[in-house]
């Protein structure tokens, strides 16, 4: 039950940080640009990431375990560079729909690619069963994102 709540908050977290970066970023975007806003972001990001690893690695450094990046497959190397993308297509999207339907269309998304990605045991995943209640909670969520837009 730890887990499930500690998992909960995180998730919650994430997705909170998600919808205030993707005004931040369309505030940016609109002063300065869409890729400029993209890569301003993923810089701070970064400086932001490199703090905490600093502060929770306190004055011992852990040194870097190449052997272990070297282990590392090169498509999933390059997973931070979705990030541009990310942003490239919420500063767009918001601007042309809104926050609240961009979020919902791009939880529909992130759901449906998971969905496909548990189905299939994609990217070393252990393959899930889907099941009918899934396909009506994704449909369901459709449903909504069409309600809100009509109102």
């Amino acid at each position: 039950m730890k887990g499930i709540f500690k998992g909960s908050l995180f998730a919650f977290m994430g997705g909170a940080c998600i919808t205030l970066q993707g005004v931040a970023n369309a505030q940016i975007g609109k002063d300065i640009g869409t890729w400029q806003a993209a890569a301003v972001t993923q810089m701070t990001g970064f400086l932001m990431a490199f703090l905490i690893f600093l502060l929770i690695s306190g004055r011992n450094l852990p040194k870097l375990n190449t052997s272990g990046i070297r282990a590392v497959k090169p498509l999933y190397l390059i997973g931070g560079a979705f990030g541009a993308i990310v942003i490239f297509s919420e500063v767009t999207a918001i601007q042309q729909i809104g926050v609240t339907l961009m979020i919902s269309a791009l939880l529909i998304a992130q759901l449906c690619l998971a969905f496909l990605i548990d189905s299939f045991g994609w990217f070393g995943v252990a393959k899930q069963k889907m099941k009918l209640p899934q396909f009506v909670g994704i449909g369901m969520m459709i449903a909504g994102v069409i309600i809100l837009k009509a109102l």
